[in-house]
């Protein structure tokens, strides 16, 4: 793909963000029964790289779609999974909205059902709420991990305070984006938004980041008002062995609209190599 810049979302984004399930750019897609729930992921290929397996786990209200521009970057040098949570994207509708720990645990019977070694999960949003509690109730299963954007921060956590954030985002993002978030609201229903983001404001993140044993990246974006600079500097406190990149010109969507910049961060985080870095 063709770099973009931070900041920016263009119609071929657009186009591959709505592809699926049709193949485009080296994604597919594939659906596989985990506890009882269809669960669709989008896929790239083995590079034969022998490098780790990369996850990427949504946010709230969204699904795969806004992250097949990261997983392009990435599937040049690592196997990578998108996987939709239950009841988002294209995957089955459970009857009733999942909260975080439930999320983790279906993530985590994924992982199983893929037969994947140790990850590195990247979780964006309220997918970062999802990653941390994975990382933390099953460590065996991450191999590095990457909060990007993480909700919730506790000075806005209701779900005023956060639908506020999240308006004045709008305002800071790529416009061409609107159209995935519309077909993403739809798949899912306004009710289960809704009820998962009573679920996001509920959970106490900080309880899972001070158990998070794997190497661990906070990223977010300079102009990013739904994690903001205090939030993030304290996440990246919390968690035993954290760093911290910010991204210039991105806001909240930093791995939609900043996906080189994004893969860039987590290769090194995986291997610090500059023969892996520039390919």
């Amino acid at each position: 793909m063709k770099p973009t810049g931070a900041g920016r979302f263009g119609r071929a984004e657009l186009r591959l963000a709505m592809a699926a399930p049709w193949p485009a750019a080296g994604l597919a897609s594939d659906w596989r029964l985990v506890d009882g729930l269809r669960t669709h992921t989008r896929r790239g290929g083995d590079p034969d790289t022998g490098a780790p397996p990369v996850v990427l786990v949504h946010g709230l209200a969204v699904s795969h779609r806004y992250l097949t521009p990261l997983a392009a970057w990435l599937a040049a040098t690592h196997p990578v999974y998108v996987p939709d949570l239950p009841g988002f994207g294209l995957s089955q509708h459970p009857r009733s909205a999942y909260d975080v720990r439930r999320h983790a645990d279906h993530l985590a019977a994924w992982l199983a059902a893929y037969r994947l070694p140790p990850v590195c999960l990247l979780g964006h949003s309220f997918g970062a709420e999802v990653a941390a509690s994975l990382a933390a109730n099953h460590p065996d299963a991450v191999r590095a991990l990457v909060l990007a954007g993480p909700t919730s921060d506790p000075a806005a956590r209701s779900r005023r305070g956060q639908f506020g954030r999240w308006l004045v985002d709008t305002l800071r993002e790529a416009p061409l984006q609107a159209p995935v978030l519309a077909r993403d609201v739809y798949n899912a229903r306004p009710w289960r938004v809704l009820a998962t983001l009573s679920h996001s404001v509920r959970n106490a993140i900080e309880a899972d980041l001070v158990r998070i044993t794997a190497p661990t990246l906070v990223l977010t974006g300079e102009r990013d008002p739904v994690a903001p600079s205090r939030w993030r500097d304290q996440v990246a406190r919390l968690v035993p062995d954290a760093h911290l990149v910010v991204v210039p010109g991105a806001a909240h969507n930093v791995v939609t609209t900043a996906p080189m910049e994004v893969a860039t961060a987590m290769r090194h985080l995986l291997a610090p190599d500059p023969a892996l870095m520039d390919r």
